[in-house]
């Protein structure tokens, strides 16, 4: 599809918001669209994509899927099974010879008149809009003078959602991307460490991958010289995982492992994709002292007031004596008399 006119800024805005609005709001429909088994929005060229959901009434003549890329445009109508689910499929042969890029998908649900409003003549390229008179064309999606994927994706939406027309629809995207696997960070482990070697990759979910470390000093060696092979291989199951992107793991033992430099090199066994990295197996891992600081010692004097008033005390009075001044002045002259008549004898 080639475009042939110039969008100004303002159309180009407009035309962004009819696409998120389509993608990321759901109408109220019949039609259900649910997270199926494709592997997430970016796809590698040459894994299916499969659309699962659920459409209540069922519809005589199906669902129209339309799935509209770069210099691509497939309309096809599906069956709804008894249980009210579908599911459409984008087979390998086909997802082999897209382009890179966004895809967006359209499912039309005929609704009460059990019939398509709105229509693909492809002997023309034309979208037809049925109710008006014996159909009208609406805009040109595929050809010459044909609008580019984004525009004709937001010009669908628009003719289906008109007020005269009964369809409903739900919308979705998925991302075609060359094949990929990534590898995460290894680090370093000793000889004998058992540890595990996982990354990511736009494989689909079930695609099987060959995973092959071996030391990059294997090879020709001397007679008597020779000191094996280290390393292992097998396969994993690509599964589930998030942000778009599937997972990987792998289980190694390096027990009598050389110690040395080794490759991990990551393949998948239908596709053309590869992916490698290095790391070091070491006699012994090195230990790590941390200096840490003596942790420092408070103390904090609380000083409490006593609960116990004191109360200042008054100085005793003196004590007076219980003998009369007289009696004792008499005694004191007596004392005197007797002791003068000592000194005379």
């Amino acid at each position: 599809m080639v475009q042939q006119e110039i969008i100004g800024n303002t159309q180009k805005i407009a035309i962004i918001v009819i696409i998120l609005a389509g993608l990321f709001v759901i109408p109220s429909s019949a039609v259900t669209f649910t997270s199926g088994q494709a592997s997430g929005p970016v796809i590698a060229k040459g894994d299916p994509v499969y659309i699962t959901g659920i459409a209540t009434g069922q519809p005589q003549v199906g669902l129209q899927v339309w799935v509209i890329g770069h210099n691509f445009l497939q309309v096809s109508t599906i069956p709804v099974n008894p249980d009210d689910s579908y599911t459409f499929e984008l087979n390998p042969d086909v997802t082999q010879n897209l382009a890179p890029g966004l895809y967006y998908v359209l499912i039309q649900d005929p609704m009460e008149n059990d019939q398509f409003d709105i229509i693909y003549d492809p002997a023309t390229g034309n979208v037809i809009n049925r109710q008006l008179g014996n159909g009208m064309v609406i805009f040109h999606m595929s050809g010459s003078g044909s609008l580019q994927s984004p525009n004709a994706a937001a010009a669908l939406i628009q003719a289906i959602s008109s007020q005269y027309i009964d369809d409903t629809f739900v919308t979705s995207a998925f991302t075609i991307d060359v094949p990929q696997a990534f590898i995460n960070t290894v680090g370093d482990h000793a000889v004998g460490d058992r540890f595990t070697v996982a990354g990511s990759t736009n494989l689909a979910v079930g695609d099987t991958i060959l995973i092959q470390i071996y030391s990059q000093s294997f090879g020709p060696e001397p007679k008597g010289q020779s000191e094996g092979f280290s390393g292992t291989s097998g396969t994993v199951q690509v599964v589930q995982g998030t942000g778009g992107l599937n997972r990987w793991s792998f289980g190694v033992d390096s027990s009598g492992w050389t110690p040395g430099a080794y490759l991990l090199e990551v393949t998948s066994a239908t596709m053309d994709v590869t992916g490698s990295t290095t790391f070091n197996i070491v006699e012994q891992l090195p230990v790590t002292i941390v200096a840490t600081e003596p942790p420092t010692m408070t103390a904090t004097m609380v000083v409490r007031k006593s609960s116990t008033s004191v109360q200042p005390t008054a100085s005793p009075e003196p004590t007076r004596s219980p003998v009369p001044l007289p009696v004792i002045i008499g005694g004191l002259a007596l004392f005197f008399i007797i002791r003068q008549n000592k000194k005379k004898k």
